[in-house]
């Protein structure tokens, strides 16, 4: 039987492996990974709120506000105040923009086949199915207030 630590693991060890290797074919367009992901949700949708963008990339506020400064002093996005709320910034991706991240994609067709190719049509149906459900499953993450740095629980010989 597989254990939750097994699943974790190969998880972690998959998206490392994708996260690496998608940085290595990106970088000599001078783009990331996460920069990529950035421009794909944009590319779907224009006109996102930052905190839509870090939803939908799971990932942080300050992380994503510091790749879309980055993003915006490129040319490849604008930030505009939203139509509706003062506080937020409405994203879109530039002409520009656009024309670079189809680049990208294009670039990164032959490597999506290829990790693809490890699984059949359906496998790769069954593993989104199944990771999405381990997402709803684990919930958003704790927001945790004070100190950012995290403690180990005592071991049992400790208590």
């Amino acid at each position: 039987m597989t254990s939750g630590h097994e699943i974790a693991m190969a998880l972690r060890a998959a998206y490392r492996a994708l996260h690496r290797q998608t940085d290595a074919l990106l970088a000599a367009r001078g783009a990331t990974a996460d920069q990529f992901v950035l421009m794909s949700l944009l590319a779907e949708e224009d006109g996102l709120t930052q905190q839509e963008l870090v939803r939908r990339a799971s990932s942080d506020a300050n992380t994503v506000r510091a790749m879309l400064v980055l993003l915006e002093h490129q040319g490849l996005v604008s930030r505009r105040p939203h139509a509706r709320d003062a506080r937020a910034r409405s994203v879109a991706l530039t002409p520009k923009g656009r024309r670079i991240y189809a680049r990208l994609w294009a670039r990164s067709e032959p490597f999506r086949q290829q990790f693809l190719s490890a699984l059949g049509q359906d496998e790769a149906a069954a593993l989104v199915e199944g990771l999405q459900r381990i997402t709803q499953a684990m919930g958003p993450p704790a927001i945790r207030r004070g100190r950012n740095r995290r403690r180990l629980a005592p071991a049992a010989a400790d208590t």
